[in-house]
């Protein structure tokens, strides 16, 4: 038992490591915060469904516009800098919507264009993020690194989304959203701390962006399992993220109440707390195919938004859809880290989050109207429908079914310190 514990917090030893566990732990804090902040900061403007979807979703789209440029830059920058000076923008941008919105100027426009700002902020510094994690531990330590930095992100989260939640009911949104900004200037002061060698050139490597992003794509698109989760996860991040993103706030307004669901959406993230807890330690060699199996769960939630939107029904469902998210994201992480070379593990991610993302944006803003339209409980169902379909739409590959880990990536750089 000593020894499992022993090698469950290994990777903590690295320097390199423990500062990019740090960073992400205080961004994931502070954007737990602001989902739930900003939300009802533009319920509170106008209290409109489809104000908070257009809001939302202008910082989705930005997001997926700059995802593949971020994943370039990535692969050709050192990966800590570009987090670096991703986090310091995005405080900058988050500190100025807390200003409007705490000075009581903010105008839905304006919300507009500064999602714009801080989704394409946002872009730049996910596939530094995610690739960065090889780099920062020996290979044999992947899973545990993976694990112990879901783990963490996930601890902020639960906080996080819970100390919104009381923001917003005791001193109003814009305090959330300042938080927010605060957290990303102390992630910016992490990743400045980070140390690791730098990524070899392979001879004759490409130079341009446009033959980086070929090259990328090739890399994408040559491993089916890849391209079959990423079609299917478009359809499910789609009509989840609409469901409890723009509808979730609306019901709740209506029903448990502001407090209360950010005390159930901080259920969710306990649900990806206990998730990390399993990884870390407990990787089947069939990883991917069980996580996708579960996937089907997240449409629990939805249908309790629709049918009995009361805390303990939600609090549960969103436990379960966590757990199930946490699973997968840690096997998805392993899979991708030890099949991809490492040089160009950075745009084989942004691929990934443009594909996973693009549709992101179209549920966020469709899924207000269509609510105005046809009810929000047959909107929430269609949405839970949909979740489901595209789960089985990925099980039915047999290279997902078949993917097995492999205990040592053979591709990556030993870290420094």
């Amino acid at each position: 038992m000593t020894t499992t514990r022993n090698a469950a917090a290994e990777p903590l030893r690295h320097s390199g490591f423990r500062w990019l566990l740090t960073g992400r732990f205080a961004s994931y804090l502070g954007n737990a915060v602001a989902p739930v902040a900003l939300a009802f900061a533009v319920l509170d403007l106008t209290g409109s469904v489809s104000d908070l979807g257009l809001v939302v979703g202008a910082r989705s789209i930005a997001n997926v516009l700059l995802l593949l440029f971020g994943g370039v830059l990535a692969d050709r920058l050192p990966r800590a800098l570009v987090l670096r000076g991703s986090s310091y923008a995005a405080a900058l941008t988050q500190a100025v919507v807390a200003v409007v919105v705490l000075t009581h100027t903010a105008t839905i426009p304006m919300l507009m264009v500064l999602g714009v700002l801080n989704g394409a902020v946002a872009g730049m510094s996910f596939p530094a993020s995610a690739a960065l994690t090889p780099q920062t531990v020996p290979g044999s330590l992947i899973r545990q690194a993976n694990a112990l930095l879901r783990l963490a992100t996930n601890t902020a989260l639960i906080g996080g989304t819970a100390i919104g939640g009381v923001l917003v009911a005791g001193v109003g949104p814009g305090w959330g959203i300042a938080v927010d900004a605060a957290s990303f200037a102390v992630a910016g002061l992490c990743f400045s701390r980070i140390r690791v060698p730098d990524l070899p050139s392979s001879p004759g490597a490409a130079t341009s962006t446009l033959t980086q992003l070929r090259e990328g794509w090739g890399e994408f698109v040559s491993r089916t399992w890849v391209w079959v989760v990423v079609v299917a996860a478009m359809g499910l991040n789609a009509a989840y993220t609409g469901g409890i993103a723009v509808l979730g706030p609306a019901v709740a307004d209506d029903s448990i109440g502001r407090r209360s669901w950010g005390i159930a959406l901080a259920a969710s993230t306990a649900g990806m707390l206990v998730g990390g807890l399993v990884s870390l330690r407990w990787q089947p060699r069939h990883a991917l195919r069980l996580a996708v199996a579960l996937s089907p769960l997240a449409a629990l939630p939805l249908l309790a938004l629709a049918y009995l939107p009361v805390l303990a029904a939600l609090a549960a469902a969103l436990f379960l859809t966590g757990l199930t998210f946490e699973l997968f994201g840690v096997a998805w992480d392993v899979s991708m880290q030890e099949q991809v070379p490492a040089e160009k593990l950075a745009r084989v991610y942004s691929y990934d989050a443009v594909g996973s993302f693009v549709a992101i944006p179209l549920g966020e803003i469709l899924v207000g109207p269509i609510a105005h339209a046809y009810g929000v409980s047959t909107t929430l169902t269609w949405c839970a429908v949909l979740v489901v379909a595209s789960s089985l739409f990925a099980l039915c590959s047999r290279s997902v079914r078949t993917l097995t880990r492999i205990d040592q990536p053979s591709e990556l750089l030993e870290p420094v310190g």
